[in-house]
């Protein structure tokens, strides 16, 4: 799995063990949610390129490396991706948010999309699709398919949980597509549930059923 990164920083950890309690109160798992978002965020830029640029400090002129070219593009997939914005957004205030509507079909597990809407200048820029549970992996193909359909060519992907089924249909889709995640667990349920997983981030993240 050389384009899956497991984030093993301990935070992390200890967050997503919070998360993954039953009796986690909906305002807990949220607040979680938006945290482990942030701390993903500085793995998954990890590589951003830079620049030098010339500064005037309160001392002196001197060279220091910026970021460089076009800002971030931040894709949640609605409704659950929504829960990682905010502290994305906190470590990246300029980034652009795309939203790509999707639910999943509760018959034939299939993605169903029902809104979209990007930057008009999304294809330039390096988009970084959120979706906590990549469960069977549907939407984010289905996410990835549409945004490359606009023209994007520099994507990631960015999950809480993933199951070894989700992966590998991710990747069977779209192999170049870098995948960072909290945690690998064991399987999907005959519901197509992550197995031990957290439940439905959505439900859990809105206090819905």
């Amino acid at each position: 799995m050389r384009q899956v990164h497991v984030v093993r920083h301990p935070l992390v950890q200890h967050k997503l063990s919070l998360m993954r309690s039953a009796e986690r109160s909906t305002q807990g798992f949220r607040r979680l949610l938006n945290e482990i978002g942030m701390l993903l965020a500085y793995e998954v830029t990890r590589d951003l390129p830079l620049e030098e640029v010339e500064i005037d400090t309160p001392l002196a002129r001197m060279k220091t490396p910026l970021l460089s070219g076009k800002k971030l593009v931040f894709a949640p997939i609605l409704r659950a991706g929504m829960g990682f914005v905010d502290g994305m957004l906190d470590l990246v205030p300029s980034a652009r948010i795309a939203h790509i509507g999707l639910y999943r079909d509760p018959k034939t597990l299939q993605a169903v999309e029902y809104y979209f809407k990007a930057p008009p200048d999304v294809a330039e820029r390096l988009v970084v699709v959120l979706d906590p549970m990549l469960a069977t992996a549907n939407s984010a193909v289905a996410a990835v398919d549409r945004l490359k359909e606009r023209g994007c060519r520099e994507l990631r992907l960015v999950c809480l949980l993933a199951a070894p089924e989700g992966i590998e249909r991710f990747h069977g889709a779209h192999p170049e597509v870098p995948v960072w995640t909290a945690a690998i667990d064991s399987h999907l349920d005959s519901h197509g549930y992550i197995v031990p997983g957290l439940g439905d981030a959505g439900d859990r993240m809105f206090g819905t059923r």
